[in-house]
């Protein structure tokens, strides 16, 4: 066994010719047009379908501040009734009855001012109003950071099938000129058939390898096809020169001080607790009195038949107090419905507040030990290519055999893999930090496009 693998020079020449060759041509295989993040963010904005249905969720949420203020500004309305009458008058006239049927026309206009002067109701409604609002608002803000982390995340799930891909590729190819040099040495009596039936079967487990990297391929660039509404023919990858930065702020508590004031979902739900808070207020109102500024200006004529012929104009100002006194136990049932809805809307925004510092402190140990793993995936994927040059060199001179080359070549493929999908997890970590924080925005975008070219 020694001697035949002391005539493997030209195997191992050979095979890095190959490797060489695939490698060039896969990486002058992307020259279609590619589409940047910033142009994948800009269409998303326009084209996803979640997105577009938050907009308009957001302009119906602007309208809850003008309802609520409605009951606090002046009510007017005004009226008209216009009718063709016909009566039957009887009459007693010199002891006999005398029947006559007058025919006229009567008509009523009416204008009508009331102003809410003491109105707890209307009041509440007004705060409530300002809440729904304002939570509306922080709602839609989270739903823009969330499509950020959704066109992101899919934008890099396509390039992480692309990487898989190509690593699946290559190594497809890599195994089969390797199992065709094998073939030729065992034809020149200088391999063997274990070296054979190794490469065959790591070729066949790349061949579905391959299979299996395509379907993901296809199935990620369909998701990002809907998010952004357009399909996707190329990407810009991560650059050469990637390089993490250090989180800012540094520490935990801050993170935490910046989600607890600023987290978007935190702000919507301490919102709606407010809300909640009015709709108490609102049940409670019905016990209240209310009062009122009324004015009234009409013009009548021909009213009624004892007004016949006659014209009348009334102008009045005053005051309308309404004391409610009995409503059937409705406004004490509302009310501990509102009690109840309270305490629901706290529950949640304490449930919400556990899951939001769990997510951030997990974002956060994410990101940081991404960074260290990226620096020694570097150094392993460096390490593994000197292992593979160095194996090949062994084999010439008949120290290692075929299956140390194989192996070397698969931690070679796996290191690449592993350090391409820990670069995606810290740059979707800082992501999901700042998202998490309540930061996330436009800036953010332009900063990680950056990475891509």
């Amino acid at each position: 066994m020694g001697l035949t693998y002391l005539k493997q020079p030209r195997r191992a020449a050979t095979l890095a010719l190959a490797c060489s060759a695939v490698f060039g041509v896969l990486m002058h295989s992307g020259a279609a047009q590619a589409m940047s993040l910033m142009q994948a963010y800009e269409a998303a904005l326009k084209n996803d379908p979640d997105y577009r249905a938050a907009t308009f969720d957001n302009e119906s949420g602007k309208e809850y501040a003008v309802l609520g203020r409605a009951g606090l500004l002046p009510q007017l309305s005004a009226s008209y009734a216009g009718s063709k009458n016909r009566a039957d008058i009887d009459a007693l006239s010199f002891g006999r009855s005398n029947t006559t049927h007058p025919v006229y026309n009567s008509r009523s206009a009416n204008l009508s001012l009331h102003q809410a002067i003491i109105n707890l109701d209307a009041l509440a409604r007004y705060r409530q109003g300002q809440a729904q609002t304002a939570s509306s608002a922080a709602q839609f803000s989270g739903r823009g950071q969330e499509l950020i982390l959704r066109l992101v995340g899919s934008y890099i799930d396509v390039l992480a099938a692309d990487e898989s891909m190509r690593l699946a590729q290559l190594q497809r190819d890599t195994y089969r000129e390797q199992s065709h040099v094998n073939a030729r040495l065992f034809d020149k009596g200088e391999g063997t058939k274990t070296d054979m039936l190794e490469t065959q079967s790591r070729l066949e487990l790349a061949e579905a390898q391959l299979l299996e990297a395509q379907d993901t391929q296809s199935n990620m660039r369909t998701v990002l096809a809907g998010i952004v509404g357009a399909d996707i023919s190329n990407l810009d990858g991560l650059a050469g020169d990637f390089h993490t930065q250090p989180l800012e702020p540094a520490r935990f508590e801050q993170w935490k001080a910046l989600a607890l004031t600023e987290n978007a979902e935190l702000r919507t739900r301490t919102l709606a607790l407010e809300a909640a808070r009015q709709e108490i207020n609102k049940a409670r109102a019905g016990h209240a009195p209310r009062l009122d500024f009324v004015a009234n200006y009409s013009k009548t004529g021909s009213e009624t038949i004892n007004t016949l012929d006659q014209n009348a104009t009334t102008r009045s100002i005053g005051l309308q107090l309404n004391v409610p006194l009995y409503s059937g136990g409705y406004v004490n049932a509302t009310s501990r419905q509102a009690v109840a809805g309270y305490e629901k809307a706290k529950a949640d925004l304490q449930g919400a507040t556990d899951k939001t510092l769990a997510d951030l402190r997990k974002q956060y140990s994410l990101a940081v030990s991404s960074a260290f793993r990226i620096d020694a995936l570097v150094k392993a994927v460096s390490s593994a290519t000197l292992l593979v040059s160095a194996t090949e060199q062994s084999i010439k001179g008949g120290v290692r055999i075929n299956l140390d080359l194989l192996n070397a070549q698969q931690q070679l493929f796996s290191s690449q893999r592993d350090l391409a999908q820990t670069r995606y997890n810290y740059l979707m970590a800082t992501l999901r930090l700042r998202s998490a924080a309540g930061t996330l925005n436009l800036d953010d975008v332009r900063a990680l496009a950056r990475y891509f070219r």
